[in-house]
C-alpha cells in the first residue's frame, strides 16, 4: 500500500471507549494537539454490556476522575435515570455510587464534549501499526494508507484486538455490539515490538423487549430520594427516576443449564480466553455452586428512550435458543422476547507487567496503555487507567516527573500498581478488598486527595478549584470549632436521653458527642447552633471526626509504606548479583524491574527476607558510595 502523511500531532490516543476519552481529554485540556481515533464514531463511550456507571469501588475511582478533572462523573451526572448509594450499612469506607445510565445519552454527551474540547480533532479509522525511531514511539499508520505523526500514543483499544463473538456453536470476528474488531494491531504489537500478550474473555446478557415483561412477577427497585452525585462540580439535582426490577433464577433454569453445558464453548473448550472471576456467566455461577437454589437478577433500563431492558445477572454464551428457553422460566420473563442475544467475547491484551507504574511501556518510550489492553475489566477502572496514561503522556512530552498515584492516596493507584507490579491472569476488577488504606481512600474525600493533584497539572479550572478550596476551608473550620467548643452535661442529657447514649460525667466537647455512636451531626443543633453548610460538607465533617481514630492509625501505616516507596530502585540494577536474595526472587526481579522497594515487596515470589537483603544492600552501597 501507499502510504501518504495524514498530519502531525503531539499525542494520539487509539480508541474511544471509556479510557481513549479520558485519555483524549487530558492530553488536550493539558494544552496537547491530540488526535483521538476511533473503529467507529458511533462507538465512542459504548457501554457495551451494563448501562451503569460506579458500584462498590468503582464508584471511588470515578470520584478520582472527576477530581483530577476528568470527564465521567459530569457525564453520568447529566445522564443517569437512576441512582443510588450502595452499602449503607457497612462503614464509609466502603460507600459507593452507582447510576444506571440512558446509554444513548451518555454516548452523546460524551461526543459532544469531546466534540467541542479545544486542541482535540475526533476521527474515526484504523490504526494497525505503531511507528518508531531509535526506539521510541513517531507515529502511526491506518488501515486507509495515512501516516500520523506523533510524539506520544497512548493505547485504549478495549475488547476490540482481535476479538471473536461467541455464541454456542456461532462464531464471528467482531467487536462488542456488532462493531468491527481490530486485526492487524495484535500481531504486529506482538511481532513487531515484542509485546507478550493474553487472551481474556468477558461477556454480556441479552437485552430483551421491555413490552413483553410482566413487571409484577418482580419486586421494583428504586433510587434514592436525596440525589449524591458523582462529579465534584455538579450542584443540587432534581430528577424523576425510574425503577429497576429484581427477580431471580431457580431449578427449571438450572436445569436447562446443565442439560446443555456440552453446547456451551465455555466448557467444551471452545472458548481459549481468561473470564472475570467476579462477573462470571450464568453457566459458571450454576456449576460452581450447584447447592444454591437460585441466583438474583437485575432488569435495568438501557434509556428513556428505547424498550430495551438489560438482564443484569444473565450473562451467556450457550447457544441462542438454549437462552430463550432458560430465561422463559423466569418469573416475568416466561413470554419474553429478545432484542439483542447474549454472547462472550474474547480479545488480546497485554500482559501489564511490561509497563512502568506511569502506564508506559518499559521497552518503548512514549509508547502507553489504558484500560482493557492492560487486562483490565469495568468502564471505571478503564477510565481511571485513561486520565493517567493521557497525562503522563502530556508529562512525557513535557520532560517532567510522571504523575504515579501512592496505594495510599488512591483507588487508581492501587489498580495501577496491582497490575503492573502483580500481572492479572484474569479480567482485573476494582475492589474495596485491594485497598488496604481504604478508611483514607473514601469517595466523599477525593476532591481532597486529587484535586490539588489535578491543579498544578493544569486540568483543574478556576470554578472546580474555587469550589475545592470553599470545601476544604469549612470542613477544617467547622472540624476545629467542634474539637475546641464544649458543653455541659445538662445540655446534653436530653439528646442523650433520646438517643440511648450513657449520660456523662462531666463538660464535653462537641467532636466527642459526635464519636458516640447514635449521634449525627445534625443531632448536635439541639446542644449548638450549627453554620448553614451544604449536605457534602456535613457528611464530610461528620466522618472525619466520628473516624478520626482510625484515621490517624491508618495514616501511621502509611507512613511506614511511603518510607519504603521512597527507596528508589535502579533501572540497570542486577538482583542476581545480590548474594542473599533468593534465587525466585532473583529472577522475578530481574524480569519486573521495579521501581522503588515498595513495588519489589508486592512481587509475588519476593519474600520479607529478599527485601530485608535488599535493604540491608543499600545501606552498604550507601556508606561506601
Amino acid at each position: 500500500m501507499q502510504y501518504y502523511h495524514g498530519g502531525t500531532y503531539d499525542v494520539i490516543v487509539a480508541g474511544a471507549g471509556h479510557a481513549g476519552c479520558e485519555a483524549a481529554l487530558a492530553c488536550a485540556r493539558m494544552g496537547r494537539k491530540t488526535l483521538l481515533m476511533t473503529l467507529n464514531l458511533d462507538g465512542i463511550a459504548l457501554m457495551a454490556c451494563n448501562p451503569a456507571i460506579g458500584g462498590t469501588a468503582k464508584g471511588h475511582l470515578v470520584r478520582e476522575v472527576d477530581a483530577l478533572g476528568g470527564q465521567m462523573g459530569r457525564t453520568i451526572d447529566d445522564t443517569f435515570i437512576q441512582i443510588k448509594m450502595l452499602n449503607t450499612g457497612k462503614g464509609p469506607a466502603v460507600h459507593s455510587l452507582r447510576a444506571q445510565a440512558d446509554k444513548k445519552a451518555y454516548q452523546a454527551h460524551m461526543k459532544w464534549t469531546l466534540e467541542n474540547t479545544e486542541n482535540l480533532l475526533v476521527r474515526q479509522g484504523e490504526i494497525t501499526a505503531v511507528l518508531t525511531e531509535q526506539g521510541r514511539v513517531c507515529g502511526v499508520r491506518t488501515a486507509c494508507g495515512a501516516e500520523l505523526s506523533c510524539r506520544a500514543l497512548v493505547l485504549a483499544t478495549g475488547v476490540y484486538l482481535k476479538s471473536r463473538v461467541i455464541i454456542g456453536e456461532f462464531f464471528q470476528e467482531s467487536g462488542p455490539s456488532g462493531l468491527q474488531g481490530a486485526n492487524s494491531l495484535s500481531p504486529m504489537l506482538r511481532d513487531e515490538l515484542g509485546l507478550t500478550l493474553q487472551r481474556f474473555k468477558t461477556g454480556t446478557p441479552a437485552r430483551v423487549d421491555r413490552r413483553s415483561i410482566d413487571f409484577s412477577k418482580m419486586t421494583p427497585q428504586y433510587g434514592d430520594p436525596e440525589i449524591i452525585p458523582f462529579s465534584f462540580l455538579s450542584g443540587k439535582i432534581e430528577r424523576e427516576q425510574v425503577p429497576c426490577y429484581l427477580t431471580y433464577t431457580n431449578e427449571k433454569t438450572h436445569a436447562i443449564i446443565r442439560e446443555n453445558l456440552h453446547r456451551s464453548p465455555l466448557f467444551s473448550g471452545q472458548i481459549q480466553g481468561t473470564g472475570p472471576r467476579y462477573c462470571p456467566s450464568i453457566e459458571d455461577k450454576v456449576v460452581k455452586f450447584p447447592d444454591k437454589e437460585r441466583h438474583q437478577l437485575f432488569l435495568e433500563p438501557e434509556g428513556l428512550n428505547t424498550n430495551e431492558m438489560y438482564v443484569q445477572g444473565m450473562s451467556s454464551s450457550l447457544p441462542e435458543e438454549v437462552q430463550i428457553a432458560l430465561y422463559r422460566t423466569i418469573p416475568g420473563l416466561e413470554h419474553v422476547e429478545f432484542t439483542r442475544t447474549a454472547y462472550a467475547i474474547e480479545y488480546d491484551c497485554i500482559d501489564p507487567t511490561q509497563l512502568k507504574l506511569n502506564l508506559e511501556l518499559k521497552s518503548i518510550p512514549g509508547l502507553f496503555c489504558a484500560g482493557q489492553i492492560n487486562g483490565s475489566s469495568g468502564y471505571e477502572e478503564a477510565a481511571a487507567q485513561g486520565i493517567l496514561a493521557g497525562i503522563n503522556a502530556v508529562q512525557y512530552l513535557r520532560e517532567e516527573e510522571p504523575l504515579v498515584l501512592g496505594r495510599d492516596q488512591a483507588y487508581a493507584g492501587v489498580l495501577v500498581d496491582d497490575l503492573v507490579t502483580k500481572g492479572t491472569r484474569e479480567p482485573y476488577r476494582m475492589m474495596t478488598s485491594r485497598a488496604e488504606y481504604r478508611l483514607l481512600l473514601r469517595q466523599d474525600n477525593a476532591d481532597a486527595r486529587l484535586t490539588g493533584i489535578g491543579r498544578r497539572l493544569g486540568l483543574v479550572s478556576d470554578e472546580r478549584y474555587d469550589r475545592y478550596m470553599f470545601k476544604k476551608e469549612a470542613v477544617e473550620r467547622e472540624i476545629a470549632r467542634l474539637n475546641s467548643t464544649s458543653v455541659s452535661p445538662e445540655a446534653v442529657r436530653p439528646l442523650f436521653l433520646e438517643k440511648g447514649e450513657p449520660a456523662i460525667g462531666g463538660p464535653a466537647r462537641l467532636a466527642d458527642l459526635l464519636k458516640r455512636p447514635a449521634i449525627r451531626y445534625d443531632d448536635l443543633a439541639a446542644v449548638t447552633e450549627l453554620p448553614d453548610l451544604d449536605d457534602d460538607i456535613r457528611r464530610r465533617i461528620e466522618t472525619d471526626v466520628k473516624y478520626a481514630g482510625y484515621i490517624e492509625k491508618q495514616e501511621r501505616q502509611v507512613e511506614h509504606f511511603r518510607s519504603l516507596e521512597n527507596k528508589k530502585l535502579p533501572a540497570d540494577l542486577d538482583y542476581s548479583q545480590i548474594s542473599g536474595i533468593r534465587l525466585e526472587a532473583r529472577a522475578k526481579l530481574n524480569e519486573r524491574k521495579p521501581e522503588n522497594i515498595g513495588q519489589a515487596a508486592r512481587i509475588s515470589g519476593v519474600s520479607p527476607s529478599d527485601i530485608s537483603v535488599l535493604l540491608v544492600y543499600f545501606e552498604k552501597e550507601k556508606r561506601h558510595g
